[in-house]
Formats: C-alpha cells, structure tokens, sequence
C-alpha cells in the first residue's frame, strides 16, 4: 500500500465523519468492536497511564497543554487528537513527532486482515485501536486522549485513565447528541469511570447536575473549576497572555502560581487552569510534576488554528470556531484584543452546523463578508451561505475557494481592517495552506501526495 490508499482504506469503511446518522446510541456506536479489535493484539491500551479529556469546546487545546506540561516533565508522551488540520499523522504524535508515513501504512496493512472480521468497524474505531497499538509499541509513559464525538460511546472510552476532564460544554452536533445541555452533558460525562477522578470546566448549572450525578453515582472525585480551583487574568498582547491559578480551600496546590501562554483568548485560561488542576491530580497520583515543568509546558504549547495570527501586516487571523457558542467566544476576543478593528469575515462551515447561528455571532464585527468553502465532502456550497447570510440580515460575496477570497480579502483591507478566516477546522487549514504559498513560505505538509 501506498500513504494515501492506507487512508484511504481507513475511510472506506463506515466512516460518521462524512455519512450523517440519525442517533448516537448503541445501535450506531458499539464500544465492543473496538474492544474486540483492541484484544486481538493483547490489548496494548492497558500498557500505559492515561488522561482522557471530553468537551464541546477546548477540549483540543486542554490536550495539547497537559501533553506539553507531561512532556516538560521528562514523560514519553503519546497524543491522540481529532479531527486535523493538514494531516491524518497529526492525530497520533509521539511529543512533538508525528507518526510516520511508512508507519501508518505498515499498521493498517497488519490491521487490515483484523478489521475484516468485525462487521461494521467505523472509521474512527480502527484509527483508534491503531493509534492505542502503535503507542504501546513505541513504549509511551503516558497518553493523552481527546475524545472524537460525546464520550459514552466514543471509541476511546474504552480506556481507565488517572484522571478525566470535561471542558466547556455546548450545543454542537446536536442531531446525534440531544438537543438540550443536559443530553450532551449526560453523553459528555460518559467518560467518567468509577473511582477515577474527574475535573470539569465552569459549565451551565443543568450540565453540571447530570456531571455532579453522574460523578456521585460512579464514587468518582469531581473538581469543578471556579469552585475548587479559580484563575485570574493577567497581561496580554499579540503573542500571549499570562495568568495566575490558585486552589481554594483545603488540598495540596503544589501547581498554584504564575503562568504563561502563547495561545490567546481567555478562555485559554480557563483550559489552561482546567490542565493544571488536572495535573495536580496525577502529582498527588505519583506522577512527578513541578511547577516549574508545568510553567515550561504551558510556555511551550503549541495548537495551531485555534486564534492564530498568520500575519500582523497585513493583520490575518484564522480560527477553527465551528459553532454559535465559539464563534461568539471569538467575536469577544477579537473586540478584546484588537478593540475598534473592522473584520474582513472569510467564512465557511459545514452543512450540520448552526451557521446562522454563528452568522449571527461574526456579522456585528465584520465590515465585509466572503463567503467560501474547503474541500471536504460536507461544507456547505457558497450558494447556501450566501442565502443564510441574508437570512439573518446581512450580504455576503461569494468566492470559490480560499485563494480568490483571499484575493478579494485584500483589496477590501482598510488601515483598521484585518482578514478572519473562520467557521471550520477544514477551511483553517486550507488558509494556512494558501496564506503560506501566497507569501512564499513552506506550506505546512499535508496528504495530498503519497
């Protein structure tokens, strides 16, 4: 097999990413495929600590954080992300080092005779049992885990971590998950394993009931952040901002003080005081932590697409907000850290996202809208977006792919202007791609060659 029929393979078979379904449940997800996939090659996922972080929004940028703090602190870290911006090989890192090629080709020809005997695998199921193998192999001293979709049913549930994390949690794929926080934070909180402690996010009131029951009913420690653990914001700019994290009442804070992060928006502060509160618990679990490697580690992290400045003249931000909760996160962000600037709004979303919602949530902050799409199997055609947007009371250009709305993007850039390319991960990195070719830059390396 060549890199790209590997991927290819993995994505012929049942693949929820691209084939809508009617409901998660049982029916459509059954964790006993993976777990069968899974002890058919010993079982690798048990060789190893764990985290495991659940969550509508975050979630991501938690992972990275507590991988890179892990990492700082002298651990053999393995990673496991989804989705990705440029290439399938983001999704299972070793540290820093994405696995290889010639890996990947090499594991989904063993497993390919292995997944032929479990009717019904999906996608993400057979990624997940390669990742957890392709871990072990490499000797890993800790994993950290996202979760791919909900939690109860997500193929990487079939994991005991030291401890769990629920980020922010919010109305986002709805069709599967339930319409109504509760149904998501009951799908969320599906991840919480007996006895094994758990750290949550601030959340709205009727979330947290179902995650402080669910905790109960499990006999699992829960730590609710602004509760148990509070943070303070402190000095920002254009590279970063810092912050100060504190444990409230009684319980060992080795990990309270002063931090810093090149990633903006406060709400990475909250992910950030959420990983910390966390690794808090697997310090007093016997991992060996500082407060210095965590400082290290935060310093250092690294999330491309998530608010990042492409360039600074002329000002090109890219974000990979996918719904009305995140898109209004950023709007607040943008007026906070670029106050009285006017966006040029590239924007493209998937057809199973709210995009009024999210129209709704950019439009007061642009001053110009393009409407584009990515090329992937289910972004709405600039035709819909452009109808949706004058649906909710605003006008949109249409252009047919990134290049040209970058190139009408510029000609509209005013002294107080900026270009905010947002809406999907899959446009985000389309632009990352295209801004670092239109300037002559290395384009980050992607999957369209074997």
């Amino acid at each position: 097999m060549t890199y790209r029929e590997a991927i290819e393979y993995l994505h012929s078979l049942t693949d929820y990413e691209k084939r809508r379904i009617e409901r998660y449940s049982p029916e459509t997800l059954d964790l006993s495929r993976v777990e069968r996939l899974l002890e058919m090659v010993g079982n690798p996922h048990r060789l190893y600590p764990s985290v495991h972080i659940a969550g509508t929004k975050g979630k991501g940028s938690t992972s990275a954080m507590m991988e890179s703090v892990l990492r700082a602190a002298g651990y053999r870290t393995g990673l496991y992300t989804s989705p990705h911006l440029h290439t399938f090989r983001e999704r299972i890192r070793i540290g820093a080092d994405l696995i290889s090629r010639q890996d990947v080709v090499a594991l989904v020809e063993e497993f390919r005779p292995l997944i032929a005997r479990i009717p019904g695998i999906t996608t993400f199921e057979a990624i997940t049992a390669i990742a957890f193998t392709y871990f072990a192999r490499q000797k890993i001293d800790v994993l950290v885990a996202e979760v791919g979709l909900g939690g109860r049913l997500d193929a990487t549930n079939v994991i005991r971590p030291e401890v769990a994390i629920i980020t922010s949690l919010s109305l986002d794929h709805t069709y599967l998950l339930g319409n109504t926080l509760p149904e998501i934070a009951a799908e969320k909180a599906g991840i919480i394993k007996n006895g094994i402690p758990v750290v949550t996010a601030p959340q709205r009131p009727e979330a947290l009931a179902v995650i402080e029951e669910t905790a109960r009913a499990r006999q699992a420690p829960l730590t609710v952040m602004g509760r148990d653990w509070v943070w303070e914001p402190g000095p920002f700019d254009q590279k970063g901002q810092s912050f100060t994290v504190r444990r409230i009442g009684d319980g060992r804070d080795d990990l309270a003080g002063e931090y810093w992060i090149p990633l903006l928006g406060r709400h990475q502060l909250q992910n950030g005081a959420l990983a910390l509160a966390a690794l808090q618990i697997l310090l007093e679990r016997g991992f060996r932590l500082s407060r210095a490697a965590a400082q290290e580690g935060l310093r250092t992290v690294k999330w491309p697409g998530r608010l990042e400045i492409l360039s600074a003249d002329p000002l090109v931000v890219v974000d990979c907000a996918h719904n009305p909760y995140s898109t209004e996160v950023l709007r607040e962000t943008l007026q906070e850290w670029f106050p009285g600037r006017r966006w040029v709004l590239i924007f493209g979303a998937s057809t199973d996202k709210d995009i009024p919602g999210m129209l709704r949530a950019l439009l007061p902050i642009a001053g110009h809208l393009i409407v584009t799409r990515s090329d992937h199997p289910r972004s709405a055609t600039p035709v819909e977006l452009a109808d949706m947007a004058v649906s909710v009371g605003g006008g949109a250009e249409i252009a047919v792919n990134i290049r040209r709305a970058f190139q009408r993007a510029l000609t509209l850039l005013g002294p107080d202007a900026g270009i905010l390319v947002t809406g999907s991960i899959f446009l985000v990195a389309d632009a990352r791609e295209e801004w670092a070719e239109h300037n002559g830059q290395p384009v980050p390396e992607n999957d369209r060659t074997d």
